[in-house]
């Protein structure tokens, strides 16, 4: 493959998934000899960036108002003046005014337009723009059946299969190894924070506090297995939502309700998660509704940690092919609890070994696109 020189477009570069690939295909660029340039209007991971090798440009194509769509004509003259090969949009917004500066390109001048869907957006002529590429990236079979269903040829004519690649996020094994072990410090140190969970079978819910990710359904779950008799805690990992601070004041009054306050504890936003998995003896992915993909299912699970979640969405495709024993119905409090205790009580077999969700392999999948355009 020719050196490429490759723009990624999104809103910021604060934290996130989309902020992550942004940058794990940033590093990738950067090792095979490729020129890598990020878009955004800033953030903390802009360090991170530069660091590894890429470029920034500061720019806001994420403001919602119809000022940012008149940006355009800016970015025609950057693409016009950098010369990019690929452009790749990866949030709507960003993708539409890259889009209305490409379009007015000569066909021979523009560089190739590649779009991620990352997510299930609601279904609109706005949300459309993420499969206006010359090649279309979902992240997960879930994304690409969405894209499918809403999205069809017949209306899109555009938007032929063969425009659509499956690539699923991946982690990195060093990051998530398989049987990893806390330090006696660290250990030490979070007994401490958290002496509820001591000598008890601990369960996971990862997260930020929003109603999506199924807290009473979580505490429910709990209540039960307690019921039972099994000696269990109950982590809830993920700081508040800043958008609807109700919530987590709703699930705190829901607990005590419940008489499971030395039960169930909240962490906060943590940033050694991986310790956590560590130390949990089963992970739980209890959505309301599908996720795109389903890092939190995967990280665990990588390491070999039992993942007990609903099966729809791409938390479905992870579960089934590593622990399929794992997957029970939406909202089937009563079947994630069998499951929970089943794990607890050894009655379930081991992890399956991550060899698809890998990160160097979605690296290469994505650079293998750049390429066939280019």
């Amino acid at each position: 493959m020719k050196a490429l020189k490759v723009l990624q477009l999104l809103p910021a570069l604060d934290s996130g998934g989309v902020e992550r690939g942004t940058l794990e295909i940033a590093r990738a660029l950067v090792t095979a000899g490729h020129e890598s340039v990020v878009l955004s209007k800033g953030g903390r991971m802009v360090e991170q960036l530069q660091h590894e090798g890429s470029r920034h440009l500061a720019r806001d194509l994420g403001r919602k108002s119809p000022a940012t769509f008149l940006q355009y004509r800016a970015l025609r003259r950057l693409f016009e003046a950098e010369r990019f090969d690929i452009v790749h949009a990866r949030s709507r917004l960003p993708a539409w005014v890259a889009w209305l500066a490409w379009r007015g390109m000569p066909a021979g001048a523009r560089p190739h337009f590649v779009t991620t869907v990352h997510g299930m957006h609601s279904v609109s002529r706005y949300s459309a723009i993420m499969c206006a590429g010359e090649r279309v990236i979902a992240v997960s079979d879930t994304v690409r059946d969405y894209i499918r269903t809403h999205y069809p040829p017949s209306r899109w004519p555009h938007l032929a299969d063969e425009r659509i690649t499956v690539i699923p996020r991946g982690i990195d094994p060093a990051e998530f190894p398989r049987d990893y072990q806390p330090s006696d410090e660290w250990l030490v140190r979070f007994h401490a924070e958290f002496p509820q969970i001591a000598g008890r079978k601990v369960l996971t819910l990862p997260g930020r506090l929003t109603r999506l990710k199924g807290h009473h359904d979580f505490i429910s779950l709990v209540a039960r297995l307690v019921g039972e008799g099994l000696d269990v805690a109950g982590l809830i990992v993920g700081g508040e939502d800043p958008k609807r601070p109700g919530y987590a004041k709703e699930i705190l009054e829901r607990v005590q309700a419940e008489g499971l306050g030395e039960r169930i504890v909240f962490t906060g936003h943590r940033s050694d998660v991986r310790e956590i998995y560590a130390v949990s003896d089963c992970v739980l992915s209890l959505s309301s509704t599908p996720e795109s993909f389903g890092r939190t299912v995967l990280e665990p699970l990588a390491m070999g940690r039992p993942v007990v979640g609903y099966a729809h969405g791409g938390v479905a495709e992870i579960l089934g092919e590593l622990f399929p024993q794992g997957a029970v119905g939406k909202g089937d409090v009563g079947g994630a609890a069998a499951r929970v205790a089943d794990v607890l009580q050894a009655r379930t077999p081991v992890v399956a070994h991550n060899t698809r969700f890998l990160l160097e392999r979605m690296q290469a999948q994505t650079l293998a696109v750049y390429g066939v355009l280019a």
